[in-house]
């Protein structure tokens, strides 16, 4: 696969997604906040803005697109929230929307999320609930939140029972993924949301996974091959989201990996100095590869092929690998009981028949999930 001319060096890429009466496109390049504040103002002239982001981001980001919405003539109220995964709980959600309110936003007005999958999945629910529905906009400031979770409209906060079981499917009105904003993250930060990239090509689409396998370090260093990387993640999403909006069919497939992945989130309490949702969708990733091998769909070849490049990109690939430990079988499956792919108390898993061949497995027994997870916890992965 080679980077086609539209992610040269200061290319712009729109990637539409097609909802009736409720599509958006995803705009993708270098230096576009400029450009957002540009689109908001023709979208809702004279409309009033709420910006929501997070300490972190509000210090590295927030005043360079503060001054693009002042040039555009646009008003604005800033709203900062902590950063981190605890910050998608009921006590925050509520402090959003007294907020919002607190600022006047109606329902012609506009929130943008301009931060991480955190800022944008606590924003859109707000957003969502708020006069009953009012427009958002997501400005991602991480990879993961660029190639997954900016995209789609499924909003929500966590609850101790799970991760992302409160929430609304709530289509952002704009995308601006700035790819450019990537270069403040921490190689952790990014390493973590290359595991949402790769994801894209493990699902249904090898040729791409063949690219990452070459690529996986001109992604990181930034250029072009990062905006590749971005849109066909993009593209791929928005195809499957036009298809399914709303997860009754083929979008669970971008689950690939989650059902592990929630439950050592909330083993680990959701704890990011222990583990950050990517690190836990690498380690699903990984797992339902090898569990796949286990019940014989998936040959040993592929399913090593994706934990060595997991390794090779310096990501976490086994169980003993979450720090302070991902706790016993019996534990990892009874927190798999509260995934939202549950149905009727039946586990649902997406497995995979090789690389870019991933499907739905409905009725997976959870006494074979338990003999593999504990397999898993004896050989730290080495089946591989």
């Amino acid at each position: 696969m080679t980077i086609p001319a539209d992610t040269a060096p200061g290319a712009r890429i729109v990637v539409p997604v097609a909802l009736e009466g409720r599509a958006y496109d995803i705009q993708i390049g270098r230096h576009q906040l400029c450009e957002a504040a540009r689109l908001i103002a023709a979208m809702a002239p004279g409309a009033k803005v709420a910006v929501v982001t997070d300490e972190r981001v509000a210090a590295l980001h927030a005043p360079a697109f503060e001054a693009c919405l002042q040039q555009e003539g646009i008003g604005f109220t800033r709203i900062t929230v902590p950063p981190g995964e605890a910050t998608k709980s009921y006590a925050q959600f509520i402090a959003l929307c007294d907020a919002l309110l607190a600022a006047k936003i109606e329902r012609d007005d506009i929130v943008i999320a301009l931060g991480g999958g955190v800022v944008g999945d606590l924003t859109g629910f707000a957003a969502a609930v708020l006069r009953r529905g009012v427009r958002f906009i997501q400005i991602p400031t991480t990879l993961l939140a660029q190639v997954d979770s900016s995209v789609g409209g499924k909003t929500g906060i966590n609850s101790s029972h799970g991760k992302n079981l409160i929430g609304a499917f709530h289509q952002p009105a704009l995308v601006i993924a700035d790819t450019a904003l990537l270069d403040t993250l921490s190689e952790r930060e990014f390493k973590a949301g290359y595991a949402e990239v790769v994801k894209y090509g493990l699902i249904d689409d090898p040729a791409f996974f063949d690219w990452c396998e070459v690529n996986w370090s001109r992604i990181i260093a930034g250029g072009p091959e990062r905006d590749h990387a971005v849109a066909v993640a993009c593209k791929a999403k928005a195809a499957i989201v036009a298809r399914d909006e709303r997860e009754e069919g083929d979008r669970a497939l971008l689950n690939l990996g989650h059902t592990f992945a929630h439950a050592l989130e909330r083993l680990t309490h959701y704890d990011s100095a222990r583990l950050v949702h990517g690190e836990a969708v690498a380690i699903g990733l990984a797992l339902a590869f090898r569990f796949s091998q286990r019940l014989g769909l998936c040959s040993g070849q592929d399913a090593t092929r994706v934990s060595r490049h997991l390794d090779a990109v310096g990501l976490p690939s086994t169980l003993q690998q979450v720090p302070g430990g991902a706790g016993t079988a019996q534990e990892i499956v009874a927190a798999m009981g509260q995934d939202k792919k549950v149905r009727r108390g039946v586990l649902t898993f997406i497995l995979a028949r090789g690389i870019g061949q991933s499907f739905i497995a409905h009725g997976v027994a959870a006494e074979e999930v338990t003999a593999f997870v504990e397999a898993e916890l004896a050989t730290n992965g080495q089946a591989r």
